[in-house]
């Protein structure tokens, strides 16, 4: 356990020495500022043009889910992929360390960093749920707030493990990044299908089923917790450790 606590700590404390640790923690912050200030416009807006759930005016917009997509390979292509590129991969693996604790040290660590992100968005909360300054108590419903942050870290536990496997595959992080970042397109660009056709045929219910900003737009930002989708999350994400792992095994046999 002591070298996986170890390796947690270098990795995580490695994104503050480094400027993708900034400029991803930058563009995030900026992004989620942007949609923050629309919320606000709406949340002011008179009629059918106002919004009745502010974290789906948070979350539920395409376009953040098309920015976040840079997030999760960013933090994740220097996992595996410097260390295969650089040599030092075949002493971390010769240390006395488990592969597959090697695995849940760098996935841990990135996760960590994952949840700092969000961190600062908290300071939008008393605005969303019209707290009383004096008694500091939610005037609306809380639960939807809850569902919309469970559901932003099991989805992005999801694209952090799909870039961490992707990283230990490649020895050059940028492709590392781009190919993580073609992979969870999948889980995005679904959203932008519109079907003119019944909603209920197989493949409106297949796009639905994967589409991340679908989620959120129906469900997540709504306060409404579906099974399906946080089984495929969970899904996902252990099959990408399972087979980092068994990444690592092979190159060791080699």
């Amino acid at each position: 356990m002591r070298p996986t606590l170890a390796l947690i700590k270098r990795e995580f404390t490695a994104y503050f020495f480094s400027p993708i640790g900034f400029v991803t923690l930058a563009v995030f912050l900026l992004v989620t500022g942007r949609l923050f200030g629309v919320t606000m416009n709406l949340l002011t807006e008179p009629g059918p043009r106002g919004t009745e759930f502010p974290m789906q005016s948070l979350l539920g917009d395409e376009k953040f889910w098309l920015v976040f997509l840079f997030i999760p390979p960013l933090l994740t292509m220097r996992l595996l992929a410097e260390e295969r590129g650089s040599g030092t991969l075949e002493s971390l693996m010769t240390a006395p360390i488990r592969d597959w604790q090697v695995v849940a040290g760098k996935y841990i660590a990135c996760l960590m960093f994952y949840v700092v992100l969000w961190l600062p968005t908290l300071a939008y909360l008393p605005v969303l749920l019209d707290m009383d300054p004096q008694t500091w108590q939610p005037r609306i419903d809380c639960w939807p707030v809850l569902t919309s942050y469970l559901g932003a870290f099991l989805a992005g536990a999801m694209f952090l493990a799909i870039g961490l496997f992707v990283s230990s595959l490649v020895k050059s992080q940028l492709v590392a990044a781009m190919i993580a970042m073609l992979l969870s397109l999948v889980f995005v660009v679904a959203a932008f299908w519109r079907p003119d056709y019944d909603t209920g045929s197989l493949t409106t219910k297949l796009v639905t089923f994967i589409s991340v900003p679908e989620h959120f737009r129906r469900d997540f930002t709504r306060g409404i917790l579906d099974t399906r989708h946080i089984v495929l999350y969970a899904t996902i994400t252990l099959l990408c450790l399972f087979l980092t792992v068994r990444s690592l095994e092979a190159r060791r046999l080699r």
